[in-house]
């Protein structure tokens, strides 16, 4: 009967530590593994020694642990949070005491607040002010990218330590994507690949479909629908388009105004009030089941001085789109 428990933990072992898995299949496999054990010895004659099922439950229990929400309810629908690019004239705290203000819980950080390459002890010391909020660093950018793989390597040992699965990027050179491919395979960490405006590197959807056709399916996007919306295109069909690639959002508006000089100018506005088509993409969003994070940022300077305002009107109008009170 021993042989029972002695495999399974084998097993489950395997399942946890064999890499070339999906973590959360691996977690799947090892709980079905441990379930199936418990359910035979209780079958067996002679009961399972506490020992042994204790044992088995402290592999399930860091099988779950190294498997981030795998043990949680998966959230119904979109998430919002803040960019913290909305907050740039506030230093680490005062975005706390933001956050806090406006209930949102999902953050995503520059690096004026929290500098992926800075000492390891001061990334884990403001870990602890937000978990003690009840605050999460979601993801972190827009980061800087280069040919330097080392330097990039930073990012994700930064997000490896902060318990962060996404790294938001945007990359100057196609060439970069070598290495940093080579690292997203190494560290199993998404990259989500952010958009600016039309004569930018990413500002056509086109040029962001063939880096996602060429590389690993962990390198996806952040869908900055300002921007987008922007450069002419319409966000809903480019979110469709994108498929399951979509990794993040960025909660953002522009209306397009002309200058004296006959030129287009992209200018931030409230969310909801501008040319993006938000009405298409939460509908698309509902109809894939996308449940990500939508941050709310904006690029303007008079936002920025007090961004209160725009973050209330912000979620209330996040609210009636995804059916909240």
């Amino acid at each position: 009967m021993l042989a029972i428990p002695f495999a399974a933990a084998y097993g489950a072992s395997f399942c946890g530590q064999n890499t070339t898995l999906p973590v959360r299949l691996r977690a799947a496999l090892a709980v079905t593994i441990l379930a199936s054990a418990v359910l035979a010895c209780t079958n067996q004659r002679t009961p399972m020694r506490p020992s042994m099922l204790l044992r088995l439950a402290t592999i399930l229990s860091a099988l779950l642990a190294v498997s981030p929400g795998f043990a949680a309810t998966a959230p119904a629908g979109p998430q919002l949070g803040l960019q913290t690019w909305t907050c740039r004239n506030m230093n680490f705290d005062q975005v706390v005491a933001f956050a806090v203000k406006h209930g949102i819980t999902q953050i995503q950080f520059i690096a004026a607040q929290l500098d992926p390459k800075g000492p390891p002890a001061e990334s884990l010391r403001k870990k602890a002010i937000l978990d003690a909020h009840g605050l999460r660093a979601y993801t972190f950018g827009v980061n800087g990218t280069s040919m330097d793989k080392e330097d990039n390597r930073k990012l994700f040992e930064f997000a490896k330590l902060m318990g962060i699965g996404v790294i938001i990027v945007e990359p100057k050179e196609q060439a970069q994507w070598d290495n940093l491919e080579e690292l997203v395979r190494e560290y199993d960490i998404k990259l989500a690949i952010h958009n600016h405006g039309t004569g930018t590197v990413y500002g056509d959807p086109a040029t962001v479909q063939k880096v996602l056709a060429a590389r690993d399916h962990r390198i996806g996007v952040c869908l900055d629908v300002g921007w987008v919306t922007a450069a002419g295109f319409d966000a809903a069909e480019v979110f469709k388009a994108y498929g399951d690639r979509v990794y993040d959002i960025h909660f953002k508006d522009k209306v397009i105004e002309t200058a004296v000089d006959g030129k287009k100018v992209p200018l931030d506005t409230e969310i909801g009030k501008g040319a993006a088509n938000y009405a298409g993409l939460f509908a698309a969003i509902k109809a894939s089941g996308w449940s990500g994070v939508m941050a709310i940022e904006t690029d303007s300077k008079a936002f920025a001085e007090d961004p209160n305002r725009l973050v209330s009107e912000a979620k209330v109008f996040f609210a009636s789109q995804v059916g909240q009170k």
